[in-house]
């Protein structure tokens, strides 16, 4: 009898524990999504601050407003490159079930490297105002390498969730990061060959390769898949029997 009570005691703890420690665990990576949510709100703010009004005299502010196209071309690129950041940190985060003290530093890389946009997005609009080439080629060398140590900072993540699988959704398929690991490399390898391009050719074709790599990076989003799939989901209900 006593023995049959200390096991139905020691099945409860159990349960108990249990329950604390997946409290534990959902407070945890919420508490990551939530940071993480709300970090890239604010590089889009300090995109949007990087525009300033021109200075011009009176009856010329249309044609400064026109003159300063750069710094609307480069705030679009870093918004879409943004939302891009967000849409593939969403598509992994959402096969995560737990984190840990290694994923959250790894997760911080991440952040930290994709709030440096701001910077070469300043320095590239007011290189392509100046119209120097020298200077053009200085920023899409900066950007290029900024990009891929943004690329960089996601490398470590893909293997150590295909290692750790106790990390992840019950539903995430065996081998699906270890199939992820290469992207990160492929962007690295783009944007050094987009600095390369810039110094042997000229700016302007090395901004062509960049907005090829981030065409590259948004068609093997994650959070793009998730979207189409989504509305493939959707549109599936929609039509009629």
């Amino acid at each position: 009898m006593e023995a049959g009570e200390a096991v139905r005691e020691h099945g409860t703890m159990t349960a108990e524990q249990d329950t604390k420690v997946s409290t534990r665990d959902t407070v945890d990576l919420t508490r990551l999504l939530g940071f993480s949510d709300a970090f890239f709100p604010i590089i889009i703010t300090l995109l949007v601050i990087e525009i300033h009004v021109p200075e011009a005299p009176p009856g010329a502010l249309g044609h400064a407003l026109l003159e300063a196209w750069p710094s609307y071309a480069a705030f679009a690129l870093a918004f879409i490159y943004v939302g891009i950041i967000w849409l593939n940190h969403h598509g992994l985060f959402r096969r995560v079930s737990r984190t840990d003290t290694r994923l959250n530093w790894i997760n911080l890389g991440i952040l930290g490297t994709s709030a440096l946009i701001p910077f070469p997005t300043r320095v590239l609009a007011e290189a392509l105002q100046a119209g120097n080439v020298a200077d053009q080629t200085s920023a899409v060398v900066l950007y290029g390498m900024l990009a891929a140590l943004m690329s960089f900072a996601w490398a470590p993540i893909f293997p150590y969730l295909e290692r750790h699988r106790e990390r992840l959704a019950p539903d995430v398929p065996a081998g699906y990061f270890a199939a992820q690991r290469s992207r990160p490399w492929v962007g690295v390898i783009c944007y050094l060959t987009a600095i390369a391009t810039s110094l042997l050719f000229s700016p302007w074709a090395g901004m062509s390769l960049l907005l090829v790599i981030l065409f590259y990076h948004a068609m093997t989003s994650e959070g793009l898949r998730n979207v189409r799939a989504d509305l493939r989901m959707k549109v599936g209900d929609a039509s009629p029997a």
